[in-house]
């Protein structure tokens, strides 16, 4: 693999134009097929579980009760105080509105709140239905916008009127400017590293490139499946973060060969035959983390990881085709000067290679080093001590409740919070999530009895506020009644409910003749949740046997893969308690703008593990690499984790800020879904890699010492070797200096890699 990508490279740096050209060409032909059979228009927000029984009941609906089995918006009305709603002017305004919100595109009907009863006690507020034919995966965002400007434009003097309901519900959030503060924070983070505004340049440049073919390429499908904005947004998070990574590892080691004398040509290729090894496969680790999502069995999760997984195999073939071309159009540029830090650090690492290892630190010692050699100082303590600290982190955890966001979890100033918050109020949170029971009653001797049967025996269970009375098809084989909990969407007194309602329908069945089936929106987000739930546990089972499969054949260790996994473990489970008791509990909400507490996120711990572990696997191959590469050399495990953390601590910090920077920009986004998911993804990255990869491996491998290296005879027989490391390149590079030297050409150094 390295020789191969060796040479890619170096075909790459001579026929830079040639490939700067093609990928010009399938950047264009990208943009063009999103313009013409997609855009951001289609994007859409909805989460359904098909095969689920509230989806089956959705799809019964659509026969039975068309009119009813779209989306619907809430309108709501409230007065000051000492008015009413039912006063004649307040009448005359929410008539007003009313029609004005029928006018609106896709409205089927609205039913005012005479119609339906929908009139608080204290008659201060009022709620109207606005009713689509179409569900929510097919309500445009520019249509809700539209009712929004048609009711705001309503003359309604005197009456405050809001827009919410479950039209509304996890609604499309596109980034916004504020966004870019990771990207400018990875390009400070980058000019630091380098000390050369021209290679830091180089990184964000191919990442962005990257990332306009991936969300350009996934837009474009947007015509033929339904993709979520999260999806987008995932996929642009991820594609920038390793995108910039990715770069930074391969010219890191570029300008490393170049400080040393190599040509820039020779050092492209063998960069890539190095570095690049390790960045072709900690990222297909990630395509395959992001694209194992497919097993869980949810379309829209197969979608957000297969957007994903597109992201990060567009930023890697851009990392290993056009980053090569672009160093040849640097050539020599790159080079540091020779009284720059840059030279004087890579110059006093190299001296400190070619000499033995010490227990002391040398004058080539770093930050990275040195911290090593204090976890490695006494490493059973560092090891307990980091267990302890992740285990305290994860407790939280425990409690952790999943549940798709409603409109309680949108921002406070948004229409649909404050129409969800007066609901609340003045009728009750489970007006914000009615039940709908669809009743089949096409075998019972009397539909309309049956029907009425059903409804008394839901009226009668707890945690009940209200139950309607039931609707007939125009056939009388189905029945549509809904019913109004005590308790809101989110609620595990109206998961219980649910579970209750479902649990009753055989003893209802035997008494009526009706079989129930508990459909809408809280419905769905319940199913959706307890899916995802059932498959965390097996999803984990995979990524984790995935990762000690793979981490086997890279350092033909048995230690290592375990340690890896276990790592890895601690910092997703240290994750999960942050996130739990930041967005579940309320402890320091205010410092990431978080108005009020919820459930997680349903899908976030699945897309936490499959991203993590990527991302984990990625510092796990670029730091221990490293460290096996020194031991390969000298055989002494203790001094190899010195000089591996010598020689990658710095350039894996450095990826490490970036990604944390690009995650927690996403953070001051609007949208609940994002926020967990960009703060998650952020505390994530840095436990892994500052306390788990910098601190709790190089622990593990000095106590383990050469048994971390150890592999059984038979077992490394067996296994391909993949050469991560480009050992395989090196020792050929040498047999050709040797060659070039007996015969009296001249090695003139720029032949001769050094590690």
């Amino acid at each position: 693999m390295a020789s191969l990508l060796y040479r890619i490279a170096r075909a790459a740096f001579r026929r830079r134009r040639l490939v700067l050209t093609l990928w010009l060409v399938a950047a264009a032909a990208t943009i063009a097929c999103m313009a013409a059979f997609g855009g951001a228009g289609k994007i859409n927000q909805t989460f359904t579980v098909p095969g689920s029984q509230s989806q089956q009941a959705l799809d019964r609906m659509k026969q039975e009760f068309p009119a009813a089995s779209g989306t619907s918006a809430q309108i709501v009305f409230t007065v000051p105080a000492g008015q009413h709603v039912t006063d004649p002017v307040a009448e005359k305004a929410i008539a007003s509105v009313l029609t004005a919100a029928a006018k609106a595109p896709e409205v089927a009907a609205v039913v005012s709140p005479s119609q339906s009863g929908a009139v608080s006690e204290q008659r201060t507020a009022a709620i109207a239905q606005v009713e689509y034919t179409v569900t929510g995966s097919d309500l445009k965002t520019s249509t809700l916008d539209a009712l929004k400007s048609a009711v705001e434009d309503a003359p309604h003097t005197g009456v405050t009127v809001e827009v919410g309901g479950a039209a509304f519900d996890n609604s499309p959030v596109n980034p916004g400017a504020e966004d870019l503060i990771g990207v400018l924070v990875a390009v400070l983070v980058l000019a630091i590293t380098f000390g050369s505004l021209l290679a830091a340049g180089m990184p964000l440049l191919t990442a962005l490139f990257g990332v306009v073919i991936a969300v350009a390429g996934v837009l474009a499908f947007t015509s033929v499946v339904n993709i979520s904005s999260t999806a987008l947004t995932l996929a642009l998070m991820i594609g920038l973060a390793v995108g910039i990574d990715y770069a930074l590892f391969i010219v890191t080691r570029h300008r490393s060969q170049l400080a040393q004398g190599i040509e820039p040509d020779e050092s492209a290729g063998l960069a890539l035959g190095t570095a690049g090894s390790a960045v072709l496969f900690a990222g297909l680790t990630v395509v395959i983390a992001m694209a194992g999502l497919s097993v869980v069995g949810i379309p829209f999760l197969t979608v957000m990881g297969l957007c994903a997984a597109a992201a990060v195999f567009v930023a890697v073939a851009v990392a290993l085709t056009l980053l090569p071309a672009i160093l040849g159009f640097a050539g020599g540029r790159l080079i540091p000067k020779p009284d720059s830090r840059t030279a004087r650090r890579e110059a006093a690492v190299a001296a400190a290679a070619t000499s033995a290892a010490t227990a002391a630190p040398t004058r080539a010692a770093n930050g990275a080093e040195r911290w090593s050699r204090l976890t490695t100082r006494r490493p059973l303590v560092t090891i307990l001590i980091v267990v302890a600290g992740l285990a305290v982190l994860a407790w939280p955890a425990r409690s952790m409740n999943l549940a798709l966001p409603d409109n309680g979890t949108a921002p406070s100033s948004s229409s649909q919070r404050v129409a969800y918050d007066t609901v609340s109020a003045d009728f009750g949170p489970g007006f914000n999530g009615p039940l709908l029971i669809l009743a089949d009653t096409s075998h019972a001797s009397d539909p309309t009895t049956a029907a009425d049967h059903v409804a008394a025996s839901l009226r009668a269970l707890p945690d009940v506020v209200a139950v309607t009375r039931p609707q007939l098809s125009q056939n009388g084989k189905a029945a549509l009644i809904e019913l109004i909990p005590n308790s809101s969407p989110s609620a595990q007194a109206t998961k219980d409910l649910v579970t209750t309602i479902r649990g009753d329908a055989t003893r209802l069945q035997s008494a009526t003749g009706a079989s129930i089936a508990v459909t809408g929106t809280t419905a769905v987000s319940i199913d959706v949740s307890s899916k995802l739930g059932s498959a965390m546990l097996p999803f984990a089972l995979i990524v984790v046997g995935l990762s000690l499969i793979l981490l086997l054949l890279v350092f033909r260790s048995v230690i290592v893969p375990i340690k890896a996994a276990a790592g890895f473990l601690l910092s997703v489970g240290a994750s999960f308690g942050l996130v739990v008791g930041l967005f579940q509990h309320g402890h320091l909400d205010g410092l990431i703008g978080v108005d009020t507490t919820g459930p997680v996120v349903s899908f976030l711990p699945i897309i936490l593990m499959a991203v993590l572990f990527g991302l984990a696997m990625d510092y796990e191959v670029f730091l221990v690499s490293r460290m096996r590469e020194d031991y390969v050399h000298h055989r002494d495990p203790v001094a190899a984790v010195h000089t591996g953390a010598r020689n990658a601590g710095r350039v894996v910090t450095a990826a490490a800020l970036i990604m944390f920077s690009v995650f927690a920009s996403f953070v001051t986004s609007d949208g609940m879904i994002l926020k967990q998911i960009a703060f998650a993804l952020a505390v994530g990255v840095l436990l892994d890699a500052f306390v788990v990869r910098m601190t709790l491996v190089p622990a593990v491998l000095a106590l383990t010492g050469r048994a971390a290296w150890w592999l059984p005879g038979w077992l490394d027989r067996r296994l391909p070797n993949l050469d991560i490391e480009g050992e395989g390149l090196r020792e050929k590079q040498q047999e050709e200096n040797a060659t070039r030297v007996a015969t009296g050409g001249d090695a003139g150094g720029a032949r001769i890699f050094i590690a």
